[in-house]
């Protein structure tokens, strides 16, 4: 007979999420995919929130990643692939990673897009080995029927991200970590 303790079908099942979170539905089959993704995202993005436009025709560059997931049982973790555009095009492909600890339950996806407002936010962005998101990087998480825009206020910050397409629930108190950094798809 085989006996599971609490512990062991708490890590099992943290590892599994995790799992999980790196298979986000973005897949394999390279930057044409991504691509694609990332187009519908924007367009998702402007339809939802029309005012967004302002903002990303005011930025150097945008971080579009269309899908992320993220899972958590005590220990949880995040994992999503998008593209940089700069100019409407795009030229470079990255991943997100997450680590979080703490008192956390559930499993979500989301989309979200990095708005670049000045060129030297561009510039360290581009040059790191591993950007890590840090206090200078303002968040948005518009709720429906929100009205986001491109305001004085905001547009003085480095960089702005923008959290939407939220599914699935988790809930909790955690300290996270994120890192960005450039892939070959």
């Amino acid at each position: 007979m085989t006996v599971f303790s609490r512990r062991g079908f708490t890590l099992a099942l943290g590892a599994t999420g995790l799992l999980a979170a790196c298979n986000n539905g973005v897949g394999s089959n390279g930057a044409a995919t991504i691509d694609a993704r990332v187009d519908a995202t924007l367009q998702q993005l402007y339809s939802q929130y029309p005012n967004t436009r302002q903002l990303e025709s005011k930025s150097t560059g945008t971080l579009v990643m269309p899908l992320v997931t993220e899972v958590g049982l005590g220990f949880g973790g995040a994992y999503g692939r998008g593209a940089l555009r700069v100019g409407g095009v795009t030229v470079d492909y990255y991943s997100t990673t997450k680590a979080s600890a703490g008192l956390q339950i559930g499993a979500q996806q989301y989309a979200h897009v990095l708005f670049f407002m000045t060129e030297g936010a561009l510039m360290d962005f581009r040059r790191s080995p591993g950007w890590a998101a840090s206090a200078n990087v303002e968040y948005a998480t518009p709720e429906r029927g929100e009205t986001l825009a491109a305001e004085t206020t905001t547009s003085l910050s480095p960089v702005i991200a923008i959290i939407f397409g939220q599914s699935g629930l988790r809930v909790g108190a955690t300290l996270d970590g994120v890192k960005y950094s450039r892939i070959i798809p």
